[in-house]
């Protein structure tokens, strides 16, 4: 895979990608990921009505346990006087509507975790697909500028770190809700009065805890930034890992990794210090107003105010109403982490697209082949082109090739043909129909390619050749490797044509993987050829067994053949001799050493290398 290496900022360079930034739309990415949810709101209004369930069976429990306090200490103070001592049918009676309290409160937190952890899980698994599907309708100008590593980043690590805090926090804010709520009317049904103390601490507790999460949201969303660059730079690095070696590149790599890792932890540290703040915080100021309570409650028994079990349960609802609170603040961090993760991922999916489909589009059928270049001019950057005034017309079943020295703006125009960029003036036609009359995608039907770099994905043989074309049977797929020349090695190998190829297809050597992407070209059986390199990769004894099959392929098709070894392209309908993004010479192979231009000597140059 191709990377652009001298990107500014990128990650090999370190860039603004190190600063640390807040997030730009903390309130639109939580709208957006609402909508994004809405799909799944009577699943989200169950957990919500069994959180709250949970929550307030929970709540009643202890005020429960202070009746029993307050029974036995009644009881104790009726023996004393000479009266019937404690009644423990009466506790009994308490003890079972504990009993049954908490064991519903237990059962509808165990629905509620259940369904939550589905639906989060299906959230993730739908971004998942959503982002795999946006990858391939992205344009090529949207991967010049961004790392392979960034994007995986957002597919992996952004998607998990949303769908755990989906299903970590959203329970945990009904529930804590709920019970705050709940506990707040128990505690009034005990004493208004202590009620009112009890809440004097939360403005405390809600400055506090605002101070905190304001100074840890920057860091949260540095922290998913950094993790993908050092994701890029990782697969990066590993992809390449031979390169590097190969120029003692270690220490500086590893130099320029040891950097982002560095800003990674001070981020991450940072994030994680300043959350963690949260609950020693909150459990400082709840013992505070839990010895307050003490204190007050134990004077309004005194006066008869109050029963003394009752101090008992207000002491626990004011621990229970700041638990709930600090678990709020708690969960305010994992909020922040994934509002930063949603924002990258719906910054993703809301990118720019291809446009695969244009209204009333050209048919591709009854295609013929011919190709006509009109003024063509393009440039990556607007103000650099790298194709300038590009004319020609081919007609079908030629076979033309295109020659000149490297970036003069052969694979560019390649890539005009396929319609990966849009020419910025002139056009390219097909049949006499501009490229941007098709479809892109049925566009690309019409054209098979082999490519100087091979591309192959972890499967059999027989299913990296059927890519060419899915519905293909056994029988083509081999008639196509026998096209191809590959036949012979492939029967050699173990398990022949349902050999598994690894992640790097590193257990074949570099020319059969160039054999294979050239048979998987023949099975598409395409209307117009690109070959860009194609036999560079093999040897010259392969390269004339497959050039000879090529001819048989290329027969009645029009085929484009880019290569920097003119001897391959002898035979050539047509050659295009490309300079500085302008066509300088055009004509036939011995046409041109005749004229003795720029063509003879790019022939008699690289004429001389071989001898």
């Amino acid at each position: 895979m191709q990377r652009n290496n001298n990107r500014p900022g990128g990650p090999m360079g370190g860039g603004h990608m190190g600063r640390v930034e807040k997030a730009k739309n903390f309130k639109g990415t939580l709208r957006k990921l609402m909508n994004y949810m809405g799909r799944y709101r009577w699943s989200m209004l169950v957990v919500i009505l069994l959180a709250a369930g949970s929550s307030v069976f929970s709540v009643i429990g202890p005020k429960r346990m202070g009746q029993i306090t307050t029974e036995i200490f009644t009881g104790l103070m009726r023996k004393i006087s000479g009266g019937p001592g404690i009644n423990f049918g009466a506790i009994g009676h308490l003890l079972l509507w504990l009993l049954g309290l908490y064991g519903i409160s237990a059962f509808l937190s165990f629905l509620q975790g259940y369904i939550m952890s589905s639906v989060s899980q299906k959230v993730s698994y739908d971004l998942r697909m959503q982002l795999a599907a946006k990858v391939h309708r992205l344009p090529m100008q949207y991967f010049d500028h961004t790392t392979t590593g960034e994007v995986l980043s957002r597919v992996t690590n952004d998607v998990d770190t949303l769908g755990q805090a989906l299903n970590q926090s959203m329970t945990q804010i009904v529930s804590s809700t709920a019970t705050a709520v709940g506990v707040l009317v128990m505690m009034l049904t005990i004493s208004w009065k202590m009620t009112l103390v009890a809440l004097a601490i939360v403005p405390l507790s809600s400055y506090l805890m605002g101070f905190v999460v304001k100074r840890s949201q920057k860091y949260f969303v540095g922290q998913q930034k950094l993790l993908g660059q050092v994701n890029g730079q990782v697969e990066e690095v590993f992809s390449g890992h031979v390169v590097v070696k190969a120029f003692n590149a270690q220490e500086s790599m590893t130099r320029i990794f040891d950097r982002t890792n560095k800003e990674l932890f001070d981020s991450a540290r940072k994030s994680q210090f300043y959350s963690g703040l949260i609950h020693p915080i909150m459990s400082f100021i709840g013992n505070l107003g839990y010895v307050a309570m003490v204190v007050l409650g134990g004077y309004y028994a005194t006066q008869g105010v109050i029963a003394v079990g009752d101090i008992q349960s207000f002491n626990q609802y004011v621990r229970s109403f700041n638990q709930p609170i600090a678990q709020i603040a708690q969960i305010a961090g994992i909020i922040q982490s994934a509002m930063a993760a949603s924002e990258r991922v719906f910054e993703f999916l809301e990118e720019p697209e291809e446009t695969p489909v244009v209204a009333n589009p050209v048919s591709i059928s009854g295609v013929r082949g011919q190709v006509t270049f009109d003024h063509v001019r393009f440039g990556y950057n607007a103000s650099q082109p790298v194709i300038r005034d590009f004319n020609a017309i081919i007609q079908p079943g030629q076979k033309v090739a295109i020659v000149g020295p490297t970036g003069s703006g052969k694979t560019t125009m390649v890539k005009l043909l396929m319609r990966f960029y849009d020419v910025d003036s002139g056009s390219i036609k097909v049949d006499g129909h501009d490229l941007r009359e098709f479809d892109r995608d049925e566009l690309r039907k019409l054209y098979g390619m082999v490519l100087q770099e091979t591309w192959l994905f972890g499967g059999s043989i027989m299913e990296n050749i059927r890519y060419g074309r899915l519905g293909a049977t056994d029988d083509e797929v081999v008639q196509a490797a026998r096209s191809a020349h590959a036949n012979h090695f492939i029967r050699a190998l173990p398990g022949g044509y349902h050999m598994k190829l690894n992640e790097e297809s590193s257990n074949i050597s570099q020319g059969q993987k160039q054999l294979l992407t050239i048979a998987r070209a023949i099975l598409a059986d395409p209307k117009i050829m690109i070959l860009d390199e194609a036999t560079s990769s093999v040897d010259t004894r392969t390269e004339i067994l497959i050039q000879k099959a090529m001819a048989e392929l290329m027969r009645d098709r029009t085929s484009f053949v880019i290569a920097h070894r003119l001897s391959t392209i002898r035979d050539a309908d047509w050659i295009l001799v490309m300079q500085d993004g302008d066509i300088v010479e055009q004509g036939k192979h011995e046409e041109l050493l005749h004229r003795s231009g720029f063509y003879a000597k790019l022939y008699k140059a690289q004429f001389e290398r071989t001898a």
